[in-house]
């Protein structure tokens, strides 16, 4: 349990309520939830433990296709057999789309579809019902501006269909009549097709036949009366199924009922992907980074849920939903961006999938003529299709492409990407202030620790134990006091207690979501019954970011920082231990908006840190879940983990997929949250964690406490050392970090990122990048005594980071590891900043000097960059306060050169040692700065050929030349 006090919880599920309509549970579980309602909230540890078998990985409480009605439907559409066709004599061309309307030739619903040629090399596909009943939903808020666009011009027409240009590069897009079907291409070569398979599907809105209401005003009722003309059409299309049975106005999972007031509205769209056997990305799933092919199983789901220790590869959905997918050959990368916030399933298929590398080798030599491809297929329940067709050709194009949708990463405190310290739960103050006390008996940095939900007064967030944590504002002075900042969790479920001031303020102003009869929608979280604001209002939203100002927020000071668990929403009773879909977001049903809900009370959250400090301070949030967009407001974590080497592997593909849509701050609880490591697993879980974007350690309440300290000297120093690694790479990690917020490019980058030609890299997803220039590969294997890491690039060499040993490139190469062993290695031909002074935090570093790492290729030659900003304010955008120098080695010359001439900031931070990868002895080595010369001490390691520089002594800020002679 959470805590042994609380509404038998298991873990991060709970058992729900015996309300009928709610409860989907055995006898045995229903008997536990009765005791509950009988013994109250505070007495129920041995039969949350009775009980917990029932509800851990139990993939009963949750979906299949089959089991949801719309997918199981829309999957049963048979390819090949398309009634949609395209009305040619209806197109509509002018300066910024192209509009035509398709017909269902089954049922004659007339759809409208819209072409917008973007900005950057990207097509926008729009299709709805050209008189719908009512409106159907539109995602908002995700894109942050209308896409800009440009010309569409008819190259050509006739009965079949129509060639529209593209522009740049004889790129085409051609529209096919009957069936309906659109090829974009590039010359000759086909790069994608929608509709290919004629697997188009769009449920209009209809009138249930046996309540036919008469809605208000002449347009709505034109409509009905369009419909009620369908009505033949649409017998026809539902044929002699039961509509109960098939779910199309009502849908039963477990005893959970879903009503369907506006019946099935379901959307489907193929796409098909000539010459790509290689896709990626649907985030959130515990899979390997190369998506699989779904035939014969379940499609890859996107609903964003609260499951209780996930099981890994398979393609249930968890805490988040971004639906964007890559593809990339060794031509070309191009990205699929479906904007749709409703529950989605995508299936892929492949003509290559299952075959063996012999039989890929039989048909070349056979000279088989199959080209590869691969086949998706998109699926929603609601909404409308409005897909962005990112054409690349690059991957940094792809990236700068949907940044240019949806933004980029936010730019974090510098602090927030250093070590993060957590549990679930500090006792109290005293154990807040120990465990502070431990990190500096032991030498370990760290630069937050964290609250959990149990500092609260009885779950009403923003508030804290009275009794436990009744000094708030003295611990926070202690830990600022030390240059460190604490995090507390905010959840977005509000205890219903008339005594709770958070709780009549939402209820006086009608801002929780709506139960369908119209009533606040309640559900069982933590504190028990509970509201669930309704985050979609704006009003709503601005009122939250208002209970963070310091004098709201009681006992909170500027270094409190904000968790936002639960929030898919989370509802212990619910279906599928979430929101019911036709509760009421204003008009819009939850069904329409549910991935969306966990991005807005993040962005509320994030608004309200960005007000307190008068839109001053740089904010950091954490939050469970996401949706496209939610790398503009911070931090996700891979959820509850356990403490399990496979879990620890996984970490790897899940942030590798998270980066390649945007959200590069990434993490996975270090140690696994369920479950007792064993010291070997939780040093490799450090080693790991500290070269992976978000870097904190969390544990469940029930596992023993594992600070980094509690295994022994040997472990402790491992671990220590792990951190220091860390801490040192923070000029690095934040550089890393501006680039991306600055051009979308991930932090951390699978090796086909930079290496797109390379087919070795394509599948890899146990070693990474950092950026461009350092590689990483964990330890991840029990026991292991060695690792083969594959070096990419022909050509080049990369430096061992430890050893300063050199290995070419384009090879695998086998390390021998022990349990110190963390294999990462220095692209030859790059410049990596550090500060290896390290400190208890930080900040405490801030004014410490650099050292650079200066890797040359075989060339002799290297780049890379410095940039200094002040950490933590919005004075590098507003004000340009910054630092950013350009560093280059040729020709025996080191220089540092100014990025940004108009920008205004200084720093005491100086250049302490630099050394020389692969640098030949030279007999003297001169500094000049500001036109003199004077001589630099230097070392030279001929057997490593590392040439050392110390105490060069220049400013980390100033124009200066190193010449070696």
């Amino acid at each position: 349990a959470r805590f042994c006090t609380t509404s038998g919880v298991i873990g991060r599920s709970c058992i729900p309520s015996s309300n009928n309509r709610e409860a989907g549970l055995d006898a045995a579980s229903k008997m536990a939830v009765i005791s509950i309602e009988r013994m109250g909230l505070l007495s129920v540890v041995c039969m949350s433990l009775l009980f917990s078998s029932a509800f851990a990985v139990d993939r009963g409480n949750f979906k299949t296709c089959d089991q949801s009605a719309f997918c199981k439907r829309q999957r049963a559409l048979k390819p090949g057999q398309s009634p949609y066709r395209a009305l040619l004599d209806t197109l509509e061309l002018s300066d910024s789309r192209m509009t035509l309307q398709l017909i269902n030739d089954n049922n004659k619903v007339h759809l409208l579809l819209e072409l917008y040629r973007l900005q950057g090399n990207m097509t926008r596909v729009k299709i709805n019902e050209l008189k719908p009943l009512k409106p159907r939903f539109e995602v908002p808020d995700v894109l942050i501006a209308d896409p800009p666009t440009e010309p569409l011009s008819v190259l050509s027409k006739d009965e079949n269909g129509v060639v529209l240009s593209l522009g740049a590069e004889s790129q085409r897009l051609i529209v096919s009549a009957r069936p309906f079907r659109l090829d974009i291409m590039e010359g000759p070569e086909v790069l994608l097709s929608l509709n290919s398979h004629g697997l188009l599907a769009f449920e209009h809105l209809r009138l249930r036949k046996d309540t036919q209401a008469q809605p208000d005003g002449a347009e709505v009722k034109d409509n009905v009366d369009e419909a009620q003309q369908q009505e033949e059409g649409d017998k026809e299309e539902e044929g002699e199924r039961d509509k109960e049975e098939s779910g199309l106005w009502e849908e039963t999972f477990k005893s959970h009922t879903d009503t369907k007031p506006n019946g099935p509205t379901s959307i489907s769209l193929d796409f098909s992907l000539p010459g790509v056997e290689h896709v990626y990305g649907i985030p959130e799933h515990a899979d390997s980074l190369k998506l699989k092919t779904t035939d014969g199983g379940d499609p890859y789901r996107l609903y964003n849920l609260d499951v209780f220790q996930y099981e890994l590869y398979n393609p249930m959905a968890l805490y988040g939903s971004v639906p964007v997918m890559l593809a990339h050959n060794a031509q070309r990368t191009m990205g699929i961006f479906w904007l749709n916030a409703a529950e989605t399933w995508v299936d892929i298929s492949s003509n290559t999938a299952g075959k063996t590398v012999f039989g890929k080798m039989l048909d070349f030599v056979q000279g088989s003529s199959e080209t590869p491809q691969t086949d998706i297929r998109w699926i929603s329940e609601s909404g409308i299709i409005d897909v962005f067709i990112m054409l690349g050709p690059k991957p940094a194009d792809v990236f700068s492409q949907y940044a240019s949708l949806t933004g980029t990463q936010s730019f974090p405190p510098l602090a927030s990407l250093a070590y993060h310290q957590c549990r679930w739960n500090y006792n109290d103050q005293d154990d807040v202030c120990s465990v502070d006390q431990g990190f500096d008996q032991h030498d370990i940095p760290y630069d937050f620790i964290w609250l959990d939900i149990e500092h609260t007064d009885g779950k009403r967030y923003f508030t804290w134990d009275p009794h436990k944590f009744s000094q708030p504002k003295e611990m926070l002075q202690g830990i600022s006091d030390k240059k460190r900042k604490m995090v507390a969790i905010v959840d977005p479920h509000i205890k219903v207690d008339s005594g709770y001031k958070i709780h009549n303020e939402i209820t006086s102003k009608d801002f929780y979501t709506k139960n369908k009869e119209g009533g606040n929608y309640e559900g069982w979280c933590w504190p028990g019954n509970s509201g669930y604001p309704d985050f979609t209002n704006p009003e709503m939203q601005a009122w939250w970011a208002s209970m963070f100002a310091y004098d709201q927020y009681e006992g909170s000071m500027e270094n409190l920082f904000t968790w936002n668990d639960m929030n898919e929403p989370s509802v212990f009773n619910g279906p599928e231990v979430t929101m019911h879909k036709d509760a009421l977001h204003g008009t819009w049903e939850h069904r329409d908006i549910h991935n969306l809900y966990g991005l807005y009370v993040h962005m509320a959250t994030v608004e309200g840190q960005i007000q307190r400090s008068g839109g001053v301070e740089r904010p950091f949030v954490l939050t469970r879940a996401f949706f496209a967009g939610s790398q503009r407001y911070g931090a996700i974590w891979t959820g509850d983990n356990a403490a399990e080497w496979d879990h620890l592997k996984i970490s790897i593909p899940m942030c590798l997929s998270l980066g390649l849509v945007g959200i590069s701050f990434c993490g996975a609880d270090v140690g696994g949250f369920f479950k007792h490591p064993s010291t070997e697993l939780l040093v490799r879980w450090y080693q790991t964690g500290a070269y992976q974007p978000f870097f904190r350690a969390h544990a469940h309440l029930d596992t023993p406490r594992r600070e980094p300290w509690l295994f022994g000297p040997e472990n402790t120093a491992l671990i220590r050392e792990a951190i220091r690694q860390r801490y040192a790479l923070l000029p690095y990690w934040y550089q890393l970090f501006y680039h991306a917020h600055t051009t979308g490019m991930p932090v951390m980058r699978p090796l086909w990122v930079e290496y797109p030609m390379d087919t070795a890299t394509f599948t890899i997803d146990d070693q990474f990048l950092l950026g461009r220039d350092l590689l990483v590969h964990p330890v991840t294997e029990e026991g292991a005594r060695g690792v083969t890491a594959y070096l990419p690039g022909a050509g080049e060499v990369w430096y061992d980071v430890h050893t300063f040993q050199k290995h070419s490139g384009a090879q695998n190469l086998y390390i021998p590891v022990t349990l110190s062993s963390i294999p990462v290695f220095q692209r030859g031909g790059s410049i990596i900043p550090k500060k290896e002074r390290v400190r208890r935090s930080s900040v405490c570093m801030e004014n410490d000097p650099y050292t650079l790492y200066v890797a040359l290729s075989p060339q002799k030659f290297a780049e890379g960059e410095l940039y200094i900003d002040d950490g933590h304010t919005f004075n590098y955008d507003k004000k340009k306060e910054l630092i950013h120098r350009s560093l280059t080695f040729a020709k025996n010359v080191l220089t540092s050169r100014n990025l940004c001439p108009d920008c205004n900031f200084s720093t005491p931070s100086w250049i302490e040692k630099i050394l020389i990868l692969g640098a030949s002895k030279p007999s003297k080595v001169l500094l000049k700065v500001n036109g003199k010369e004077t001589s630099v001490e230097f070392e030279f390691d001929t057997s490593m050929s590392v040439l050392t520089l110390r105490k060069p002594g220049m400013n980390a800020g100033a124009d200066w030349t190193i010449l070696l002679r």
